[in-house]
């Protein structure tokens, strides 16, 4: 048995082909692969000599050649195909460990050139591995050292790869290849090349778009029974997010739980865990209940108790470890999920009995600001009929510098929290949105309706079926008021400050409005349409 070993990532290598080696199997290499086996005292044939050819072109040429590639095509039960390696002396070759030039690191780093990202474009080996891949029944082809354990053990107990082994292997490579191929397009179809200053300009979004998602599990259906569904993550997921969980505990996520689920922890993180506790209770989508608070318990309370009905069967989500004195509170109503960052033993003692319940640990990220490293998407993506919508994600954090104060009275320190705390929240409701908040609290949530003022309504009607009092609360607006009337209507429900984006061509007419009602309004400068 022949090994043809040529790998840019060199982890695990040197054990690998010394297991091999002990095996009987003669060992094939390329440049620094083969420097490296032959240094720790392994024999191995350089390609060159196999191909009775020199690299050539700064490496750019050594594998592509009809020694390497009919060594991997051959089809051992084609006596033609056999006449004709012997014909030209050309022995098979039945193990193929390639993993290609590290394309997308390269391109992930910053101050990376055009000319660095075609320089680490891998050509023989994706040849390689498509050869290899192609021929499954005869050649085993590794692209990621997590394959080697596998593929050893097989070796040593049969002398032999299953062929379901073999095809579970050529699968991975043509996904490999998919992805790599993906990677290279994105990225050379997001450069225009200014012809004028003969120079390459990058832009926002790839004139053709390739994704690549790795399914985690098939779900039991959809959105609705008859449906059928299944679980995605990115290729590479960023941390903190959704898919990163680890499910401790309950039964197995449905489609609308995982869909409420992520809004609930986006929003929930979007909260600074140093400051505080936070909690997001979603229900359909949308927050139900939002608060901060000196603890878990506290922040968890608050958050219940601005819509209790809504929150009966909703998906729970903390910025912080949850302990068992928050624990004992939630596990009184019925939660499809429960998200944070970690759990105290007491906590997870006082689930165990709701067997039903799906516990979710996911980490926080730490450190960094880019959106990535905050746990973030940064594109959207939404499907339309043959096609895709494709934005930046909404990732703008709103300071108290932004704020445009443009009533005669002007918000309190306390209240400029709240405002800020209501627009927070007002960024996951759906559109249109207004929030009623006070004390780092949700008072009353409208959310999706057509019109702005019954989402004001519906947010009036929820703080009286809670028995709460809208009295001196903050308001949040996702976008703008085009008439008066909406102000009215919250400032009769209580709202004594407001927040909403202003460029409405009636601005005036509001602003006039808040001081003739005697209350604050801000301008955020920008709105939070969530569709």
């Amino acid at each position: 048995m022949n090994a043809l070993i040529s790998v840019s990532d060199k982890s695990g290598i040197v054990e690998f082909a010394q297991a091999l080696h002990a095996l009987g199997i003669k060992l094939i290499s390329t440049g620094g692969t083969a420097k490296m086996l032959a240094d720790t005292g392994l024999p191995v044939t350089e390609v060159a000599e196999l191909t009775s050819f020199p690299e050539m072109l700064d490496g750019r040429v050594k594998t592509l050649h009809p020694k390497v590639h009919a060594g991997l095509l051959a089809r051992r039960e084609l006596p033609a195909h056999m006449a004709s390696l012997n014909a030209y002396a050309i022995d098979t070759i039945d193990l193929l460990v390639v993993n290609l030039y590290p394309f997308e690191a390269t391109v992930a780093k910053s101050g990376c050139t055009l000319e660095d990202a075609i320089e680490n474009i891998d050509i023989g080996g994706p040849a390689m591995v498509r050869s290899a891949a192609k021929n499954w029944r005869d050649v085993g082809v590794l692209t990621d050292a997590s394959q080697y354990a596998q593929v050893l053990a097989e070796l040593e107990s049969d002398g032999k790869l299953t062929l379901k082994t073999k095809f579970s292997l050529s699968v991975a490579a043509f996904n490999r290849i998919a992805q790599y191929d993906a990677a290279i397009s994105n990225y050379l179809s997001a450069i225009t090349f200014d012809a004028a200053n003969q120079t390459p300009v990058p832009a926002v979004f790839p004139g053709q778009s390739n994704s690549n998602f790795i399914k985690l599990q098939d779900l039991r259906y959809g959105e609705n029974p008859h449906q059928s569904a299944a679980f995605y993550r990115d290729l590479c997921p960023a941390p903190g997010s959704l898919v990163t969980a680890d499910q401790l505990q309950g039964k197995e996520l449905s489609y609308n739980n995982i869909a409420d689920a992520d809004a609930a922890w986006e929003c929930v993180k979007s909260f600074d865990a140093s400051a505080g506790a936070a909690c997001v209770i979603v229900k359909h989508a949308n927050p139900c209940g939002v608060a901060l608070g000196v603890d878990a318990l506290q922040a968890y309370s608050k958050a219940f108790q601005t819509d209790p009905t809504s929150a009966f069967g909703g998906i729970i989500a903390l910025n912080t470890t949850l302990d068992e004195r928050a624990a004992l509170q939630i596990s009184k109503q019925f939660v499809e999920v429960l998200m944070a960052p970690d759990y105290t033993p007491e906590a997870l003692a006082v689930f165990k009995s709701k067997v039903n319940v799906r516990i979710l640990k996911i980490a926080l990220p730490v450190g960094g600001t880019s959106a990535w490293q905050q746990g973030r998407n940064t594109m959207d993506i939404k499907r339309v009929g043959s096609g895709l919508l494709m934005q930046t994600a909404d990732n703008h954090e709103l300071t108290l510098a932004d704020l445009k104060v443009v009533t005669r009275l002007a918000p309190t320190d306390a209240q400029l929290q709240d405002l800020l705390f209501a627009w927070k929240v007002g960024k996951y409701v759906k559109s249109n949105a207004i929030v009623f908040c006070k004390d780092g609290m949700t008072m009353g949530v409208g959310a999706g309706q057509m019109s702005r003022l019954d989402s004001a309504r519906i947010a009036s009607i929820k703080a009286q079926a809670a028995g709460l009092s809208l009295a001196g609360t903050a308001v949040a607006s996702d976008a703008f008021f085009p008439f008066r009337d909406g102000l009215d209507v919250v400032v009769d429900a209580g709202a004594s400050c407001i927040i909403q984006p202003g460029g409405s061509m009636r601005d005036q007419e509001v602003i006039d409005a808040a001081n003739e009602r005697g209350v604050a309004m801000v301008f955020s400068g920008v709105r939070h349409f969530r569709h």
